[in-house]
């Protein structure tokens, strides 16, 4: 008499398995290197106590420090790493804006449109200058000019943003809601683009095209760090 076929797990149970363990970490490729270096963000776990306001300040001081860090790099090799953090950390912090912040200001708060308006303005003009950083020599005296020129336009708006549009966060939504504009922030910067696609600025765009955008720039970003 055959032996009776041993019946398969539940669906529900095959698939515990699969999201639980014990694969490997999802950022990690047996190819690729590890995608945690690779990303801004992805090394700090999500805060769930946070202040939206307080979070994309320090997010602003983060890539002052990395503007000054690239300009001030002794050598070349060293000018590309801190250009490559600056470039995917500009990438990813206007992303999560666009995504959820400016939206919310447009939503929730009466006549705060023009605000919002004038800084999809300047993060396209950013994303622009950017992505023409990216197609220079690292060690030439353009890109150096360039980037002069971008660290100036964009730690503006970054005052802008702290002057014009975060004080209306902080009068018009309740902690509970700061905090979980936080989280929503912290998720969109997961999924967020690495490299400056001008073009893509409202919520709408970046729902659509953002996460292909995304996956293409973290599989180039892991190519360039296997070679």
């Amino acid at each position: 008499m055959p032996p009776t076929a041993k019946p398969a797990a539940p669906f529900r149970h095959r698939a515990a398995r699969v999201l639980n363990g014990p694969a490997r970490s999802p950022l990690r490729h047996p190819v690729f290197p590890d995608m945690r270096r690779l990303s801004p963000v992805a090394q700090k776990p999500i805060s769930t106590g946070q202040d939206v306001v307080d979070y994309l300040v320090a997010q602003h001081d983060t890539i002052r420090q990395l503007f000054t860090e690239t300009l001030d790099a002794a050598d070349a090799e060293t000018k590309r790493e801190k250009f490559t953090r600056l470039r995917a950390m500009l990438a990813v912090h206007e992303t999560a804006e666009e995504m959820m912040v400016h939206p919310r200001v447009r939503r929730k708060i009466e006549g705060a449109g023009e605000v919002v308006d004038a800084r999809l303005a300047e993060e396209h003009d950013s994303k622009v200058a950017l992505s023409e950083l990216e197609k220079l020599d690292i060690d030439t005296a353009e890109f150096s000019k360039g980037l002069i020129h971008l660290q100036a336009a964009v730690l503006e708006h970054a005052e802008k943003e702290e002057a014009e549009e975060f004080p209306l966060l902080t009068e018009h939504l309740d902690t509970e809601e700061l905090q979980r504009l936080a989280v929503a922030v912290q998720v969109a910067e997961r999924i967020a683009p690495t490299h400056p696609h001008p073009g893509v600025e409202s919520a709408t765009a970046n729902f659509a095209l953002g996460p292909f955008a995304s996956l293409i720039d973290r599989a180039r970003d892991a190519l360039r760090g296997a070679a």
